[in-house]
Parts: C-alpha cells; structure tokens; sequence
C-alpha cells in the first residue's frame, strides 16, 4: 500500500508533482520562480512545495543529471537532507544553487530531483581490531591490477 505524502504548493504555476511507478524513484522538482544568478553567485531557488513525510522517513534531494548542463550551477550542499519534523506551513523546500557561470533559471525548469528515505535503523559500533573480511587493498584500488 503506498504511502501518502501531504503537500503544500506555493505556486499555481508549477507544475504538481507526480510518481511515474516503474520509470524511476525520484520525483522531479521545479524552480517556483525565475532566478537569475550571475557568477559565483550562491541563492536558494524555491522549490515551491511544502510536505510532511511520515516520521521516521526523510527526503534526499539531488540535482538533476542536466542541471549543471543546462543552468551552470551546482548544489552547495551536495545533497539536501529533510527530515520528517520539517513539515509546517512556510517550510517551503529549496535548491541551495552556487553558479559557476551567468545563468537565468526560469519559473518550472525541473532543477532538482528527490526521493523519500526511511530513516537510517538504530545501530550501535562495536569496536575489534581486526574486521573479518579479505582485505581489497585500500582506497582507490578496485580495478587495478
């Protein structure tokens, strides 16, 4: 049974979101407004949407494989984490955009892409000083020969 996400759109000019079942399991977002950014300029570009996930899931949010393409900016952040407490009226999403280039993001160009994540389980480290696997050879050594 699939879940139910509540949403708030803070634009009527954007279009709603929809989950394409089969296609993929992020969901496209859209820029809510125009946003001209000149080089080296850093602004968070609304998203236009408000949501409570259920607790004990988040929202990871990712640029598009275009974004950078298409606009010449990058996520500050690398990804955006929201958790499920982030869920009132004017707690709209955003696009935290550093520019490498001038660029013009105009109102619904798809920017970025999420997905909801259950939260990470409980766990507890337990400390050894020896793991029981076959060492790979460090960092950076798959492939090699």
């Amino acid at each position: 049974m699939p879940e139910t996400i509540r949403i708030k759109y803070f634009s009527d000019r954007i279009e709603h979101l929809t989950y394409i079942d089969g296609k993929s399991d992020w969901i496209d977002l859209r820029c809510a407004q125009e946003v001209s950014l000149k080089r080296d300029e850093w602004k968070l570009i609304p998203l236009g949407v408000a949501m409570e996930l259920p607790e004990g899931y988040e929202a990871h949010i990712v640029p598009r494989s275009s974004t950078f393409k298409n606009f010449g900016i990058i996520q500050t952040n690398h990804m955006g984490v929201i958790d499920h407490s982030y869920c009132g009226d004017n707690d709209q999403w955003y696009f935290p955009a550093l520019a490498v280039r001038d660029t013009v993001i105009h109102e619904g160009d798809r920017i970025c892409q999420f997905r909801i994540m259950k939260n990470q389980p409980q766990i507890v480290f337990e400390e050894c000083d020896h793991l029981s696997d076959i060492d790979r050879g460090g960092f950076g050594s798959t492939g090699t020969n």
